[in-house]
């Protein structure tokens, strides 16, 4: 591998890791906070493994960027600002309601398992690695979600009024959830990932059917956020302090 693609890889597996990384830290606001014991349990749980699974893209970025795997990743969490992180826009918004939480954990589970659909056969053999160890629990992720989707689309007359408003919320910032990743270019063409517009055709004839059995109205066009993996919401900034103040309280110490 070259050092161009290398970089490029680098970059891609970082995106990868970003989305997990502060998807994990909104899941776990929840904590204490669901609307039933068995579902606090249940998102604390999915906050954990979208953790885990941002540890191991990062080791994968580490390996790839010639770094340290065992100490790199937690310089990427805590001592990087929020302009440097690369994730989609959509894990940084604030939580909202239930419904709100719910509808963003579906719609980007969604999205994940088409992609590590593909990862799984990459030519990169540590990038496919990681896909396969993390597929099967984003597949328990997607049933989850799926199945809160109907329960509150289909529920009463607030829960449908809640969900169909989270996806007008939500609608903006799914352009950037399948728009091509850093470095894409380059990786998709050496085949260690899919290209972006093969994944955004699966997820949509995926997910678009599925919101309106649940009774949603998709929203009849898309304005795009004028965010992405580059340019974030100010959300961001207040979510890395918070992550990072303990870290940060002593930056040499080890913890």
């Amino acid at each position: 591998m070259n050092d161009d693609l290398r970089a490029a890889a680098a970059s891609y597996a970082l995106s990868l890791g970003d989305d997990e990384m502060i998807l994990s830290h909104r899941d776990s606001e929840w904590t204490g906070h669901a609307p039933i014991l068995e579902e606090d349990i249940a998102f604390a749980n999915i906050a954990l493994d979208e953790m885990g699974h941002a540890l191991l893209w990062y080791h994968a970025h580490a390996a790839l960027a010639g770094e340290d795997p065992e100490v790199y990743p937690d310089r990427l969490v805590f001592q990087r600002s929020a302009s440097d992180f690369r994730n989609t826009p959509l894990v940084e918004l604030p939580n909202g309601d239930w419904a709100h939480s719910m509808l963003r954990q579906f719609l980007f589970d969604a999205a994940e398992l088409v992609w590590l659909a593909e990862l799984t056969h990459s030519a990169h053999a540590p990038i496919a690695a990681v896909a396969r160890k993390i597929v099967n629990e984003e597949r328990y992720h997607d049933r989850h979600t799926r199945a809160w989707i109907r329960r509150l689309g289909l529920g009463t007359d607030e829960s449908q009024r809640r969900m169909q408003q989270a996806l007008e919320d939500l609608w903006p910032f799914l352009p950037d959830l399948t728009a091509p990743r850093p470095g894409e270019g380059e990786v998709a063409a050496a085949g260690m990932c899919p290209p972006s517009s093969a994944v955004r055709q699966r997820w949509e004839a995926d997910v678009f059917p599925y919101l309106e059995e649940a009774g949603l109205h998709l929203p009849s066009a898309v304005q795009p956020s004028g965010f992405d993996r580059g340019r974030h919401t100010l959300h961001l900034e207040a979510l890395v302090a918070e992550m990072q103040s303990v870290a940060r309280l002593e930056p040499e110490g080890a913890w």
